[in-house]
């Protein structure tokens, strides 16, 4: 897998870079700025970045503009974005093309290999991987109506690890259910929440943009 990297820190950088070459992945570039990252994203087209938010030349969200401003001119460029802190505003920004490829992972919480990278190759495939911290603070944000009030108890607890990016199997073995009875229960919040198929379109981010109330576009 080709990947790129913009982080600033040299020892995250590097420790990354290391990482991703041990588990056998290509890195194609490994850029410390904005507009580096950008220009690697547009031009190497790579299977998946890793991102910080912050990065030069103001170390505010050139990072994340350089994120969204590539997935605009490359439609579901996989990025997994890494920060300090957990903004409500970037994660719906990064979810609201309606686009899988998308990842929110909080260094801190970045502590085990393979959960890093399992996550960093859910999100190449096409899927989301929100770090469970980042869906809390979503959800506790104030709103006037619940789009959810549909969903079951458990329907809830499905849709809540479908947005940390979970299969229907790593979902069953959390929940101590038959991957059957999760397929089940995907395809009834699908359905309830008015997502149709679609072939343009992940039911599954759909289904996330909903729970995490960041669809603020009509259905199609």
């Amino acid at each position: 897998m080709r990947v790129v990297v913009a982080e600033d820190l040299f020892l995250l950088r590097d420790g990354l870079v290391r990482l991703l070459q041990a588990y056998g992945h290509e890195v194609v570039a490994a850029v410390d700025t904005g507009p580096a990252a950008l220009e690697a994203l547009l031009t190497l087209r790579p299977d998946v970045a890793i991102v910080d938010v912050r990065l030069p030349p103001t170390l505010s969200d050139e990072g994340l503009q350089a994120a969204l401003t590539a997935r605009r001119k490359v439609p579901g460029l996989p990025v997994l974005i890494l920060s300090q802190h957990v903004q409500q505003l970037y994660a719906r920004e990064l979810l609201a093309d309606g686009r899988g490829g998308i990842g929110y992972q909080l260094k801190d919480r970045v502590l085990d290999a393979d959960q890093f990278i399992d996550a960093l190759d859910r999100v190449a495939g096409g899927g989301t991987a929100l770090d469970p911290a980042v869906v809390a603070k979503l959800l506790g944000r104030p709103t006037r109506a619940d789009p959810l009030g549909v969903l079951t108890e458990r329907e809830r607890s499905v849709l809540t690890l479908m947005a940390e990016g979970l299969s229907n199997a790593a979902i069953a073995a959390r929940l101590f259910l038959s991957e059957g009875a999760i397929s089940k229960y995907t395809t009834t919040i699908f359905a309830k929440l008015g997502l149709a198929h679609d072939d343009n379109t992940n039911r599954r981010v759909r289904a996330v943009l909903t729970y995490l109330g960041a669809d603020s576009q009509e259905d199609q």
